[in-house]
């Protein structure tokens, strides 16, 4: 098998995996039971809550473990427009979001909140003079991905916070899923950041959103203690000691980890060109960790398909988004329709191989070459 879908989800490094086996082994208590083994647990808890917070540049108390990114996301989004309803109902988003933060938001657009969706440029990068003119005094939101999971798009946030800052009544949200462990992050920008560690080598099930401290949002999960008032139930603390060694080995490696990627986007870029008919949609400066292309006249979801018979691991868009749509973030940078039912994402790690790669093209070649014939014989 080629696996070619690292912003999907990552195998969990053995570390991790070691250190969740044995916090789960070794402190067996409820962190909010009031005995010994509760205590212990308690103890812990906060001592990972202080390292990640020590890694990050943030305060403990700004800390909310979820389930996932999707929860975050929802959490940051339902739970900030809710806390702001009786200031405005305005929201501003971009046409690049993963379903977990588009999904939220047409659940308040029902609810009768208004939404409007800044312009993309060709780069993929927001239009900040469009942001500014998107604005007013009843925005109480803007919510962006600070890499967008299909293109790898970096968008410009600290220009974006610099302009809402001139709105007091309005949060940025930063859905950093596809960025934390791939690049630098400043957590210090936005107020409220979500992100996963099964996208690190972390452990599925496992998530974080940062809410900084004077901000009040409004929960999803009532009823029961956790490790704070804004999300409720038994803290999991073999899941967040995990994620705290998935953060400290991808922040440690990061720039090593980002060399080897970048190479190989480069080869295979380069790779590529000898193919004829396609197209990368992925702008020169994206991350290397995430490739887009097209296939003229192949559906993304058809060479998918046909690749995997073969063995390759490849998605169509963000994997929680639907199939057989055109894909909302390449249509926005090559507003062609077509292009976008064609396209489809390959995405790298430090643990992808170079022969790995060197298959995938020869494979690949063969995919398109069976889907043409099959197109002609049709």
């Amino acid at each position: 098998m080629i696996y070619l879908d690292y912003s999907a989800n990552t195998p969990p490094d053995k570390r991790v995996l070691s250190r969740f086996c044995e916090v789960a082994s070794d402190f067996p208590g409820n962190a909010n039971s009031k005995h010994k083994s509760g205590y212990e647990a308690a103890e812990l808890q906060s001592e990972i809550s202080r390292h990640i917070a020590e890694m990050l540049g943030i305060l403990p108390e700004e800390i909310i473990y979820t389930s996932g990114a999707s929860e975050s996301n929802n959490l940051a989004v339902k739970g900030i427009a809710r806390a702001k309803r009786h200031i405005g109902k305005h929201i501003i988003t971009t046409s690049l979001e993963h379903p977990s933060v588009s999904a939220p938001l047409t659940f308040l657009q029902e609810q009768g909140y208004e939404i409007d969706m800044v312009n993309i440029g060709r780069d993929g990068k927001i239009d900040i003079g469009h942001l500014s003119s998107l604005l007013r005094k009843d925005t109480v939101l803007v919510t962006v991905s600070s890499v967008d999971s299909e293109l790898g798009t970096v968008q410009p946030i600290e220009q974006i916070q610099n302009i809402i800052k001139n709105y007091p009544d309005c949060l940025l949200h930063i859905d950093a899923t596809q960025a934390v462990g791939k690049i630098p992050v400043d957590f210090r920008i936005g107020d409220t950041i979500s992100f996963a560690p099964h996208k690190f080598f972390g452990i599925t099930g496992s998530g974080i959103l940062i809410k900084r401290k004077p901000l009040i949002i409004e929960p999803l999960i009532h009823g029961g203690s956790g490790t704070t008032v804004y999300r409720s139930g038994t803290p999991t603390v073999a899941l967040n000691a995990a994620a705290e060694t998935a953060l400290s080995l991808s922040l440690a490696t990061l720039n090593e980890n980002y060399r080897i990627v970048k190479e190989l986007n480069t080869d295979l870029r380069s790779s590529l060109k000898t193919i004829g008919g396609i197209t990368v949609n992925s702008p020169d400066d994206a991350v290397p960790h995430i490739l887009n292309i097209s296939v003229d006249g192949i559906r993304g979801s058809a060479l998918r398909d046909k690749l995997s018979e073969y063995g390759v691991c490849v998605s169509v868009k963000s994997a929680c988004s639907a199939d057989g749509l055109p894909s909302r973030a390449v249509f926005a940078v090559s507003k062609s329709r077509k292009n976008a039912l064609s396209s489809w994402r390959i995405s790298l790690s430090r643990l992808t191989t170079k022969q790995e790669l060197s298959d995938f093209i020869r494979i690949l070649n063969i995919c398109i070459k069976e889907l043409r014939q099959n197109e002609k014989g049709t």
